[in-house]
């Protein structure tokens, strides 16, 4: 745990080895990112910031989107970090992707989990009725998390099933214990700054062909926030990509279906081993090749 003066006052740094910069969706904060930073922590260097906005990185003052671009390369630059991977979750994806096109040789590679360049949605209209449930359900599984008479009376029937199609205690232990802090720790600044991009009718598409690194792009097949077909439209437009589908989930698949999500993330990492500084196999054939 880091604290520094600035927008990004708070980051979360665990491991060693290799730099990856994990930045969490909206709402969020840097501990959302615990189900990747656990993972990689062992083998490399993890380094999720709360986002200006967001957890313990509150600010005073209205700003834009791209003032996060500015502090994400401030804090590269205080933490004596030249090249990393990245690693986005929703609003985190879109922000690898601003960060990747505005310094492509600070960046090896990317992750985008649940995100898009052009971020398209399919949530219905939300009622009182969902909210009333939200909140009760919310309160209930914040006090006894993972409990299956809460899941079943109020969680089914609240938001949470825009969230997560798989509704086990495990998932929703996730959510008490990630998502109900990262809530509450979401200032208004950070939501309208948001509020106004989507207005804006934000889309980097036209753009995703200059993105040269590899990337591996992750969706939840029911994602009602950033639709599956989002994402793959993205996949589909970048040079150098692979992409994987997980059936019966949603905005919140890594918390549906970590074991899946982390063997293909590790199987990619594998597979691409320059995007966390090695050599990759086509790196190595051109290196043995003939001259």
């Amino acid at each position: 745990m880091t604290q520094f003066a600035g927008a990004i006052a708070h980051v979360e740094t665990a491991g060693a080895g290799y730099p990856i910069l994990c930045l969490h969706g909206h709402p969020g904060r840097g501990r959302s990112m615990g189900v990747f930073v656990e993972h990689l922590a062992p083998r490399y260097r993890t380094i999720a910031p709360d986002l200006r906005g967001y957890g313990r990185s509150q600010v005073s003052a209205p700003f834009v989107m791209h003032d996060h671009l500015d502090d994400l390369t401030a804090l590269l630059d205080r933490l004596d970090i030249e090249r990393c991977l990245l690693v986005g979750w929703s609003l985190g994806g879109i922000l690898a992707l601003e960060s990747i096109l505005a310094q492509p040789q600070r960046f090896s590679g990317t992750i985008l989990v649940a995100s898009a360049a052009r971020p398209r949605g399919t949530h219905p209209p939300i009622s009182k009725l969902d909210l009333l449930y939200t909140g009760i359900a919310g309160v209930l599984n914040w006090l006894k998390p993972g409990w299956e008479w809460n899941i079943q009376q109020f969680g089914q029937r609240s938001l949470f099933r825009y969230l997560v199609q798989q509704h086990t205690p495990a998932t929703y232990r996730y959510l008490a214990e990630e998502g109900v802090a990262a809530y509450l720790q979401t200032s208004r600044h950070a939501q309208q700054a948001l509020d106004r991009a989507i207005r804006a009718g934000y889309d980097r598409s036209a753009n995703l062909n200059r993105i040269e690194v590899p990337c591996l792009v992750l969706m939840g097949a029911e994602d009602r926030h950033i639709a599956a077909a989002a994402s793959r439209a993205t996949a589909d437009l970048l040079p150098d990509c692979q992409w994987c589908c997980y059936p019966d989930t949603a905005h919140l698949f890594p918390w549906e279906v970590p074991v899946r999500v982390l063997d293909d993330v590790d199987a990619w990492l594998h597979a691409r081993p320059d995007v966390v500084g090695g050599c990759s196999e086509r790196s190595r054939a051109g290196a043995n090749g003939p001259s």
